[in-house]
């Protein structure tokens, strides 16, 4: 698939062969304060999400990808539409790179490009949406980088480890 495809990584759909990769970043708690979880899922529950994950964004009304690297084929990450509203053309958007070393070495920007492309593009959407901590540096800045706006500020939205935290909703508008 050409569209979803970049010069360091490209982004695929989900496979039964995923089970093992989107366990551990589903249990993985030292990202489940951006991802907004506060149990584990089990291997039983995301082999049945990935049984279903051929439905189509119409459908399911998401879109789950897996951002891989072009050099090796090791996936890294996770990316997402989610929300998917096709009558007011909209969806929120999420993205997780699972190891700390493959952070800031430009894949999610470039995993992030190819998405909101396709979006636009393909899927014809007139904006997407992020929800961001606002402590989230990196995310801000990745998501400000593409045209992202924060307008506005949901006061202690986030709760974690018995502590609020406030959570920006980014917008990027399609003006094209």
């Amino acid at each position: 698939m050409i569209t979803l495809k970049g010069n360091t990584v490209y982004l695929r759909a989900l496979e039964p062969e995923d089970l093992e990769f989107v366990y551990t970043i589903e249990n993985d708690e030292s990202i489940w304060e951006v991802s907004n979880t506060q149990t584990p899922f089990s291997k039983f529950l995301i082999r049945q999400y990935l049984e279903n994950a051929q439905q189509d964004i119409y459908e399911a009304k998401q879109l789950r990808l897996a951002i891989c690297k072009s050099d090796s084929n090791a996936t890294v990450g996770l990316i997402d539409l989610f929300d998917f509203d096709p009558s007011n053309q909209r969806a929120g958007i999420g993205i997780v790179i699972q190891n700390a070393e493959d952070r800031n070495q430009g894949i999610g920007k470039e995993a992030l490009g190819l998405l909101i492309d396709y979006s636009f593009k393909q899927l014809q959407l007139h904006q997407l949406y992020a929800n961001i901590g606002t402590e989230n540096v990196a995310s801000v800045n990745l998501f400000t980088n593409f045209g992202f706006r924060c307008v506005g500020v949901k006061k202690d939205w986030m709760r974690f480890q018995n502590r609020f935290t406030d959570e920006g909703l980014y917008q990027l508008i399609n003006d094209k």
